[in-house]
C-alpha cells in the first residue's frame, strides 16, 4: 500500500498536462511529469523509459503525442496500461478525440487494462490559437484551413484539466468511474468567427482563409513525412466534415457548470500577453 498516491502526467508539458499538474499541486497530491524533455524521461517510441516512469504511480492522466488517433497509438497504449496494471496503477484518464473513430482501439484498450477508466473526448481547443499550431498563422495575419464555413465547439483547455482533476480527485474518483465525457464549449464558432473574435479584441489585422484538403496537405508536406501528411490529410477530411458542429454536456455532468465560453478564453490569451508578438 502506497502512503502517498503519486499521479503520472503522461505528456506533463503539455496544454492539458501542465494545467492538470497546477491543480493536483494546489489539491496537495503529488505528481510526476513524463515526456521526453522531462527529468524522468518518457518516449513512446522508447518502451525502456516507460517503467521507470510508471513506477510508484497509482494513476495515470494519459495523452498521446502527436494524436491519439495515429497508427500505432493504440497498441503502444495497451502495452503502456498493461506495464502500469502490472505495477499496480489503479486508475487511468486518457484524453482521446470527439468524433473520430480513429481513436476507439486506444479507448478500448484503456477500457480492457483492467485499471479504473475515464474517458475524456474533445475535440479543437481553444487554446490552439495561442499555444499551438494556430499561434504562427494568427501573429502572420492569416490562418488557412481547410474547414470552410464549418462550426466548432472550441473547448477550452482549462475545463479540460478540470474534468481530468475530479476524475483524479480520490474523494470524487467513485462517481466518475467507467464515465465518457464528451466534452465541447457552450457554443458553436466557424473558424472565420474564432479568427474575428481574436482580431477584435487583439486589435491586429488577422483573416481566415478557407482552403481546400489538397492544398493543406501540400503545406503540410514542407514540414512532415508523407505517411504523416497522408494521416494528417485525411483526418482533417473526417473531422472538419460538420459532424463535431453539436454541443454536449460533458463539462456540466462532470462539474456541475457551464463550459468556459470562447470569448473568455480570447480575453484571458490577450491579457497574458500571447498575441503580442
Amino acid at each position: 500500500m502506497r502512503s502517498e498516491p503519486l499521479t503520472l502526467i503522461v505528456g506533463g508539458l503539455g496544454k492539458t498536462g501542465r494545467r492538470v499538474a497546477q491543480r493536483l499541486t494546489a489539491l496537495g497530491v503529488r505528481w510526476r511529469a513524463a515526456s521526453r524533455s522531462s527529468e524522468l524521461p518518457f518516449d513512446w517510441e522508447r518502451e525502456e523509459t516507460w517503467q521507470p516512469a510508471v513506477r510508484g504511480a497509482s494513476a495515470i492522466y494519459l495523452t498521446y503525442y502527436p494524436d491519439v488517433a495515429l497508427p500505432g497509438a493504440s497498441e503502444r497504449i495497451r502495452r503502456l496500461c498493461a506495464l502500469a496494471v502490472e505495477s499496480e496503477v489503479e486508475q487511468i484518464v486518457l484524453l482521446s478525440g470527439r468524433g473520430e473513430h480513429h481513436v476507439w482501439p486506444s479507448e478500448r484498450a484503456v477500457r480492457e487494462s483492467g485499471a479504473e477508466f475515464t474517458i475524456i473526448r474533445c475535440a479543437w481547443f481553444s487554446q490552439n490559437f495561442d499555444e499551438g499550431h494556430f499561434l504562427g498563422p494568427i501573429l502572420d495575419g492569416e490562418l488557412a484551413l481547410p474547414a470552410g464555413s464549418v462550426s466548432e465547439p472550441f473547448i477550452d483547455a482549462d475545463d479540460i484539466a478540470d474534468v481530468a482533476v475530479a476524475a483524479l480527485d480520490r474523494s470524487q474518483r467513485e462517481r466518475h468511474a467507467g464515465q465518457i465525457y464528451d466534452l465541447t464549449g457552450p457554443r458553436l464558432l466557424s473558424f472565420g468567427e474564432a479568427v474575428r473574435e481574436i482580431a477584435r479584441v487583439t486589435g491586429r489585422s488577422i483573416r481566415y482563409t478557407p482552403i481546400s484538403n489538397a492544398a493543406y496537405a501540400e503545406e503540410l508536406a514542407l514540414h512532415l513525412p508523407p505517411p504523416e501528411v497522408a494521416f494528417l490529410s485525411e483526418l482533417f477530411g473526417l473531422v472538419l466534415d460538420g459532424h463535431n458542429s453539436l454541443l454536449s454536456d460533458g463539462v456540466e455532468r462532470a462539474l456541475g457548470r457551464k463550459p468556459r465560453d470562447f470569448s473568455d478564453y480570447v480575453r484571458r490569451a490577450f491579457d497574458s500577453g500571447s498575441w503580442r508578438g
